[in-house]
C-alpha cells in the first residue's frame, strides 16, 4: 500500500500496490487533464500524452517508464510521467498539469 499525494489539490489517497495512477486520480475526483485533454484523451491507452504529471517525491516507488513515455518525453525531465502508464508501488507525491 502507498499513499499518493496530489500536491496542487492538497489531497492524499490510498492506493494498493500496482494501482494505476490515472485511475486513482479519476476515482478521487483529481483532474489531471488540461482543457483540450478533457476532450481529446485516449482513455488511458498511452497514445495521446494528455495525462502528464510530474513526480516530485517517490519516483523509486513507481513502475519504470514505458517505451511510449520515453518517446513522448525525450526533451522533458525524467520526473514527467503519463499517469495512464504509471503504476504506484509505494508513497509518491504528484503535481498535476505541470
Amino acid at each position: 500500500m502507498g499513499n499518493i499525494k496530489f500536491v496542487k489539490e492538497d489531497k492524499e489517497v490510498i492506493a494498493a500496490d500496482g494501482a494505476n495512477l490515472r485511475l486513482k486520480a479519476m476515482q478521487n475526483d483529481i483532474d489531471i487533464y488540461k482543457f483540450i485533454g478533457k476532450m481529446t484523451n485516449c482513455n488511458g491507452n498511452g497514445q495521446c500524452g494528455t495525462c502528464i504529471v510530474e513526480i516530485v517525491e517517490g519516483m523509486e516507488n513507481l513502475s519504470p517508464r514505458t517505451d511510449v513515455e520515453n518517446r513522448k518525453f525525450q526533451k522533458k525531465p525524467d520526473s514527467y510521467r503519463l499517469a495512464c502508464q504509471t503504476l504506484v508501488n509505494g508513497p509518491v507525491s504528484v503535481v498535476t498539469k505541470p
